[in-house]
């Protein structure tokens, strides 16, 4: 009787000499065809190539190998992996609670929030609790989750219209915008204020003195003050000009 130990299953590949079989068909280091071989002429053209042979469709009859260099095949799909994952957009639902007869300052606060939330892509769940004699006033409720919706109209619009939920009445807010736009731009503006802040610093850098050519008089704020001394006592030794009769 056959019994599942555990253990974790291995996802990755069989390469070289963990290869099981008689023959395979044999993929060249490009992608050319090269047929199906016996298992030690593929290993031993792998070698030959300073390659790995590695097992890339298991199911098939017989199994197809390809030769290449598999560290680097890793690397490279651990990036593009990477990648994916860094442009993934993941829908998240954001939540906001106000009560009826919310202040107007915490009402701005409130707000404030939802347009953040919306121009970053999400959905925000708007969610009004009533208490004590406020559930007869249902009204109430409905009134400022159209309010709120008039106001962020130009970033969202109403995904779900208001209800009843026991207690409480919830709206959802869907953006205009899409996830990936929203995530493009921020990275948009981010490189943006990393530019600007890169030329800020290389305007504050201190500029280095010209280098002076050869042949070319340099007269300090010193000797100008020396010249000027010796302009003014020339000008005193001199005589008069004979006034004219």
């Amino acid at each position: 009787m056959w019994c599942y130990r555990g253990g974790s299953i291995s996802t990755e590949p069989r390469i070289n000499d963990r290869i099981r079989v008689p023959e395979v068909r044999l993929v060249g280091p490009s992608g050319e065809q090269v047929g199906i071989v016996p298992l030690a002429k593929a290993l031993e053209l792998a070698q030959e190539y300073d390659l790995d042979l590695v097992e890339v469709a298991a199911s098939a009859r017989p199994p197809v190998c390809k030769l290449m260099d598999y560290g680097k095949f890793k690397y490279e799909s651990a990036m593009k992996a990477r990648e994916a994952r860094k442009n993934q957009a993941h829908t998240v639902i954001k939540e906001m609670k106000l009560r009826p007869k919310i202040d107007p300052h915490d009402y701005d606060t409130k707000k404030g929030h939802v347009v953040r939330f919306l121009k970053q892509g999400d959905k925000v769940k708007i969610t009004i609790m009533f208490r004590g004699r406020e559930q007869s006033r249902p009204e109430l409720g409905y009134r400022l989750l159209q309010r709120l919706a008039s106001d962020v109209e130009d970033l969202g619009f109403i995904e779900s219209n208001p209800k009843q939920d026991g207690r409480n009445m919830i709206m959802v807010l869907g953006p205009h915008k899409k996830k990936t736009e929203a995530m493009a731009e921020a990275r948009e503006a981010q490189a943006a204020r990393k530019a600007e802040r890169q030329g800020v610093a290389t305007d504050e850098a201190p500029s280095e003195e010209a280098p002076v050519e050869e042949g070319t008089e340099v007269v300090s704020a010193e000797g100008d003050a020396e010249a000027d001394a010796e302009a003014e006592g020339t000008e005193a030794a001199s005589p008069e000009a004979p006034a004219e009769a």
